[in-house]
């Protein structure tokens, strides 16, 4: 160990990679790359360098779309690159994936890493990663002031001097410390630098220097970066390395000939390296003092996370926040007064009665307006029933997202997660699934196992209401609680009892979860607003269409008698079902959208047609019922046609069956609801 650090004392100022910086010009505008573990305030500081709003989440999964924006620093103009999180350059998951494609493919002027400066130990193997890039690096400290509640003080000049890279401390939610970051941006764009490589144990520096000699080809990270990770066997560098090296057997030979040479695989002879390496630079860097003393916000945090005090917790937040402000609120108050008094006591006679002068034809009346028309059902729908639902969902889900209660969530159900084959990173989609289950489909791409992935989507498909459609069977249940109590409990017991037999008969490995943990905070009103306002702007601008698309079909399937046809066909085991006729229209509709067929019940529920017994069979076969026309075909695109089709298969017939099920325990126990 003694020559080691002998060793790694002389490599400080060795490692130069001498490249000059200077001044874009117009022409050529700059690019900054964002980098850093889920939940240290990425998002946040994009924010602050482009004065462009992304969504702030405190939970991984929002940047698996890569977001871009445009800063100006100074006088000079870039290109800000939110990269998806990530812990190492060696990707396990696809944020991970791309996160490393962005800088390996578009070699971003500055990286700046983003750390959380109470667990800069943890996160410094990154950064010794990314200073072997060879790609000009800023360190950056955030969340300094969590770190310095906990008694730590960071000497950035040490910390700057060891690694050879500008280190900023800075607390991204309230701006301090940008401004500062912002110069060194500027002035690292004007300078050569010097980063500092550490060498490793000497077996293994030895072995790194002699693969590098054998690389030849031209990349985008250098070639110490590039014989790290195919010595660790990465399959996209490896394929890469075959693509431009003119003669690649040496170095598989290589590769082969090191394994034998250290007790362990070669990725964690690395990380325990570097993990070394990072807890030296830390210890020397950082001063301990007196730790300030706990508050009520870490002790509320604990008891999030605690099953004894999480649960009771939880459901006061479904109780407050799903059944009160969305349910009674949202789908009770405001849309009582959007749909009763606005729609139906003013706007649709007025429209209908517009349409009918204007138009003499009877086929025209009838698309536009009337039981199915695209304006008096599809715009009312859209607008009077789903908007406000949604508005409601969607700002409750920002504030709990603001506040950091969502990784605490996936904590408290990661045991449970995990008896159905998933952790609790799948609360992120599950969630999600809550607000669109089509948006929610294509955020289990970020679970890291095709196993985690396929049972996500069938529980997503199968046992997760969207915010429409949770909303308007809320509203279903508008004075019979004791209704809605048998409604959760079946869907809560479907989604466990399905996710249990999916984890025994779906094959893969068991998963393992970690996840970053953000500080409890206060919801900030503004990003709380925004968050709302541009979610509900997406959903509105993509779901209205589909609205009157749906009426359109349906005006199309009446005229055609393709409707009719489809109709009597679900009549028959809408009977078994006890469920009147009429309701096989509303299943039909479900399927172009869930809340279209919610909204149709809801209908028949306002003219008497449904009883409590009936509520209740027909939302927990609806709830279990198809997905919509739009995760249809996101399950095929996500999972491919045949895993995609007969999950909807699965989901029809285990929907129906569940649906008769119910049917007969409650006749048979004679519950009157």
């Amino acid at each position: 160990m003694r020559l080691a650090i002998k060793v790694w004392e002389k490599f400080q100022g060795e490692g130069c990679h001498g490249q000059s910086h200077s001044l874009l010009t117009e022409e050529k505008r700059g690019k900054i790359a964002i980098v850093g573990s889920p939940n240290v305030g990425k998002s946040v500081l994009f924010h602050r360098l482009t004065g462009t709003y992304v969504t702030v989440s405190n939970y991984p999964g929002t940047t698996v779309e890569v977001s871009r924006g445009k800063g100006t620093i100074g006088e000079e103009i870039f290109e800000v690159i939110d990269t998806p999180g990530m812990y190492s350059l060696l990707p396990v998951t696809e944020e991970e994936r791309v996160a490393r494609s962005i800088l390996l493919e578009e070699s971003p002027d500055i990286i700046l890493h983003v750390v959380d400066a109470k667990n800069l130990e943890r996160m410094l193997p990154l950064t010794l990663q990314l200073l072997e890039t060879g790609l000009s690096l800023v360190l950056i400290l955030n969340i300094i002031d969590e770190a310095e509640r906990l008694g730590m003080q960071f000497d950035l000049s040490l910390l700057e001097k060891r690694l050879g890279i500008p280190v900023v401390a800075t607390i991204s939610t309230t701006g301090q410390g940008i401004d500062t970051l912002k110069e060194v941006i500027l002035e690292r764009l004007k300078e050569s630098y010097c980063a500092n490589l550490f060498p490793y144990e000497e077996p293994m520096e030895n072995l790194l220097k002699e693969f590098e000699a054998k690389i030849q080809g031209d990349y985008g990270f250098s070639r110490r970066s590039l014989a790290a990770m195919l010595l660790q066997e990465d399959s996209e560098i490896s394929r890469l390395a075959r693509e431009k090296e003119r003669d690649y057997g040496p170095i598989t030979s290589a590769v082969e000939g090191a394994k034998g040479q250290f007790p362990h695989p070669i990725s964690y002879e690395l990380a325990l390296e570097r993990q070394r390496i990072a807890s030296r630079v830390v210890h020397e860097g950082t001063r301990f003092g007196p730790k300030a003393q706990g508050n009520w916000v870490e002790w509320l945090s604990r008891r999030m996370i605690s099953p004894w005090t999480g649960i009771p917790i939880l459901l006061l937040i479904l109780y407050y926040g799903i059944y009160w402000f969305v349910g009674d609120f949202g789908a009770g108050v405001l849309v009582d007064f959007l749909e009763g008094t606005i729609f139906e006591g003013n706007i649709n006679p007025w429209v209908t009665k517009l349409i009918n002068s204007l138009f003499p034809w009877k086929i025209l009346q009838e698309l536009l307006v009337g039981e199915y028309g695209a304006l008096t059902l599809g715009v009312r729908y859209a607008v009077a029933l789903i908007l406000p639902i949604v508005t409601t969902f969607f700002l409750a889900f920002s504030i709990l997202e603001d506040t950091g209660y969502l990784p605490r969530l996936s904590l408290l159900i990661d045991r449970i997660f995990k008896a159905i084959g998933l952790t609790g990173r799948a609360v992120i989609p599950m969630v999600l699934g809550l607000g669109c289950d089509t948006m929610a489909t294509m955020v289990t791409r970020t679970l890291p196992t095709r196993r985690e992935r396929i049972i996500a989507t069938l529980l997503l498909a199968l046992a997760i209401p969207c915010s429409a459609q949770l909303g308007v069977i809320l509203a279903l249940f508008e004075g019979n609680p004791l209704g809605l109590w048998i409604w959760l409990g079946v869907i809560i017991s479907v989604f466990l009892f399905v996710g249990f037999l999916s984890s025994k008969v779906i094959p893969g490995e068991r998963p393992s979860f970690y996840m970053e943990i953000p500080p409890l905070r206060l919801p900030k009103g503004s990003n709380v607003l925004i968050k709302t306002y541009s979610r509900v702007h997406w959903y509105f601008r993509e779901i209205f269409p589909l609205f009157i698309l749906a009426s359109v079909f349906i005006w199309l399937g009446q005229i055609s008698g393709l409707f009719d046809i489809v109709v009597r066909g679900l009549e028959y085991p809408i009977r078994l079902l006890g469920l009147p006729d009429k309701a096989a229209v509303s299943f039909l509709f479900g399927f172009f959208r869930r809340d279209y067929g919610a909204a149709g019940f809801y209908d028949m529920k306002k003219m008497g047609l449904l009883s409590g017994h009936q509520l209740v069979v027909a939302a927990v076969t609806l709830t279990l019922f198809v997905p919509c026309v739009a995760q249809f075909l996101m399950n095929i695109k996500e999972r491919g046609m045949r895993t995609g089709v007969g999950l909807s298969l699965f989901v029809l017939l285990f929907s129906f069956g569940t649906g008769y099920l119910i049917h007969l325990v409650l006749n048979t126990l004679g519950v009157r609801l």
